[in-house]
């Protein structure tokens, strides 16, 4: 049965970033993880370029079954974006009733890099109107040891709207990442799924006031 949506129809995430941000490991990650936990999960051919500095979005599905790799928009359960500009490219794809974690920080499209185009306005406002959680994951990375483990930190806090376990979680990200690193992405993962629980807590107290 479908995570999120209650039914056998399989649970889609979309996960958004630039090339060098470790979008690929993470998606990785997250199909390992359905897989550990008895789901059957695909992950989609990536789209763009992967360059450092390209757009890159792949997409990970998971359930009973998975017939189609296919991510309309209106249809991604949630977005994982790793920066608030392809987070703004990619809102279209989430369904009603989904959500959006992004990573609170900006990173020059290589067009508005060459001078050809420019930022979005108000790109964070725009996605705390839709409900986008905005998560501090390079500072949360760094304070965990691993700087560039923020594609990790950003697992953490999606593995609190999965009902995977957080043995299955921990146990995969120590088995894919490299050896060398399995702890300080360890303490990033436990980083992003704190401030993720810590940020709910907070929304459900606002709610209740």
């Amino acid at each position: 049965m479908s995570a999120l949506t209650g039914s056998t129809s399989a649970t889609t995430v979309l996960l958004c970033g630039v090339g060098g941000q470790g979008t690929i490991l993470a998606a990785d990650v997250l199909a390992h993880a359905a897989l550990a936990a008895g789901e059957v999960a695909k992950v989609s051919e990536i789209h763009g370029m992967a360059q450092r500095g390209g757009a890159v979005t792949t997409v990970v599905r998971f359930g009973d079954a998975v017939n189609s790799m296919v991510c309309d928009p209106g249809t991604a359960d949630c977005v994982v974006s790793f920066e608030t500009t392809e987070a703004l490219r990619n809102l279209s794809s989430v369904k009603e009733g989904g959500y959006l974690l992004v990573a609170d920080e900006a990173i020059l499209p290589l067009p508005v890099a060459a001078g050809k185009a420019s930022m979005p306005a108000h790109a964070r406002e725009t996605l705390l109107g839709y409900g986008a959680t905005l998560i501090p994951a390079g500072a949360l990375a760094a304070e965990a040891g691993s700087p560039k483990s923020t594609n990790i930190v950003l697992l953490g806090a999606l593995s609190t709207r999965l009902p995977f376990a957080r043995e299955v979680w921990e146990q995969v990200v120590a088995d894919r990442v490299p050896p060398k690193t399995v702890e300080t992405n360890l303490a990033a993962f436990r980083a992003g799924r704190a401030f993720a629980l810590d940020a709910a807590q907070a929304q459900e107290g606002e709610m209740q006031a």
